[in-house]
C-alpha cells in the first residue's frame, strides 16, 4: 500500500513540476493543478492510513488512545482543495484575459519561432 501511495504521489508531482516547465499558460495551470493534488495526497498520507481504525473515538472511550483516525490531515486537505479550486478558477480568468489582450497563450505573451 505504501509504494502505491509513494508512486502515485511520486508521478503526480513528477508530472505537475514538467507541465510548469511548458511554455503555455494552459499547461501551466494544470501543472498546478497536479502539483496540488500530489502535495494534498502527501499531506493526507501522514495522517497514518490504517484500515478498520475508527475515524471518531466512542463516548465510553473503549478505543485505545491512537487507534483513530487524525482529523488534523484530513482537515488541512479540504482546506487546500477549496483554495486550489478558487486559484485554479481565478488563474483561468487570468488566462482567458491574457489570451484576450495578446491573442497568444505563450507564458511570455510571444510565439516562438
Amino acid at each position: 500500500m505504501e509504494l502505491v501511495l509513494s508512486l502515485a504521489i511520486g508521478v503526480l508531482v513528477a508530472s505537475g513540476v514538467w507541465l510548469l516547465l511548458r511554455p503555455r499558460t494552459y499547461q501551466v495551470i494544470v501543472g498546478l493543478a497536479l502539483l496540488a493534488h500530489g502535495v494534498n495526497l502527501f499531506i493526507f498520507s501522514m495522517g497514518r492510513l490504517r484500515t478498520g481504525a475508527s475515524p471518531i473515538l466512542s463516548k465510553e472511550g473503549a478505543v485505545a488512545a491512537g487507534a483513530y483516525a487524525d482529523p488534523v490531515p484530513q482537515a488541512l486537505v479540504l482546506t487546500a482543495i477549496v483554495i486550489s479550486f478558487a486559484t485554479t478558477a481565478l488563474f483561468l480568468v487570468v488566462l482567458i484575459a491574457a489570451r484576450g489582450f495578446t491573442d497568444t497563450d505563450h507564458v511570455d505573451g510571444k510565439e516562438s519561432d
